[in-house]
């Protein structure tokens, strides 16, 4: 009996194994050609379901299957395939692609098989060229050397960030100050307060709280709808800029507020807002490629 049952589940494993290499051989195949049903759908809705159209004559029916069967590699040599335009490329795959599911025979399948392996060589082709520039051009392209993914280089790394925002803020707060827009009966204002009491003991910054339904002109002049809502200002400036709306974090916070004391400080633009001072000239500086006064694909070696 057990003999038996083994046979008995063998023979269903090797059903369902060829049934998987079947579905997995079939699933590009599928999905190409629902894909182009779907693209010539919407892509001509007007014609509806039930667009009648004169069928294609006979000669011009005969003449596109005479040329899809014609479709073939023996035309090209592998250097033509090799360096052929990539649309070009793109085109003779999905020509041969259709040829082999229309006609599946050997050698439209191995027609067919081979532009794939062609394709995958190219692909691994310029993965290795790829790879190769970015580490010759270290300077330009690999931002590892600002933004490491190794344990150390991530503790450093969080470590220059952290001493960047709490200096910037322990300084700016001689000439800036918050104002917190609070209302009554904000649950969320009192867990937001709770937190700045944390930030102020830390930071020694004067906050200014503001009741929306009571300072109806402040709250106007801010253009302040939601609470709680912090709003940082620059003193003897007519400055200001949102912080936050809603509750966050003493750590959110502290990084929301470091980028906004930069920005009202004229140290950072719209394209720069998230960078911190130790990233400057580096691939993390969206505008640093501007100022190496030479173009990076210009060899100099």
């Amino acid at each position: 009996m057990t003999f038996s049952i083994k046979l008995y589940h063998s023979g269903n494993l090797k059903k369902l194994a060829g049934f998987l290499l079947l579905v997995c051989l079939l699933l590009p195949v599928i999905t190409v050609l629902a894909e182009e049903t779907g693209n010539r759908f919407y892509g001509d809705t007007k014609h509806g379901w039930f667009w009648y159209e004169d069928p294609l004559p006979e000669e011009e029916l005969q003449e596109e299957i005479t040329q899809r069967k014609a479709v073939s590699l023996n035309s090209y040599s592998i250097d033509d395939i090799w360096n052929m335009h990539p649309d070009d490329f793109q085109n003779l795959l999905n020509d041969l692609q259709k040829k082999a599911v229309q006609y599946p025979n050997e050698q439209n399948i191995l027609e067919y098989l081979s532009m794939q392996d062609v394709a995958r060589r190219k692909a691994l082709a310029y993965t290795n060229v790829a790879m190769y520039v970015t580490q010759k051009h270290s300077d330009l392209f690999n931002v590892a050397q600002v933004y490491p993914s190794a344990r150390p280089g991530i503790t450093a790394r969080v470590r220059m960030q952290q001493n960047e925002i709490t200096q910037t803020i322990a300084t700016a707060g001689n000439n800036h100050a918050l104002i917190f827009f609070v209302s009554p009966g904000c649950d969320f204002c009192e867990q937001q307060a709770q937190i700045l009491a944390y930030f102020t003991d830390k930071y020694k910054w004067s906050i200014k709280i503001v009741d929306i339904s009571r300072q109806i002109q402040a709250a106007s002049r801010f253009n302040i709808t939601t609470t709680p809502t912090l709003l940082l200002v620059k003193k003897g400036e007519d400055k200001s800029l949102t912080v936050s709306t809603g509750v966050i974090t003493l750590s959110e916070l502290e990084r929301k507020l470091y980028r906004s004391i930069r920005h009202l400080q004229g140290n950072t633009q719209g394209d720069h807002f998230l960078m911190y001072d130790f990233e400057r000239d580096t691939p993390l500086d969206p505008t640093s490629i501007l100022k190496k006064g030479r173009q990076p694909w210009v060899q100099t070696d």
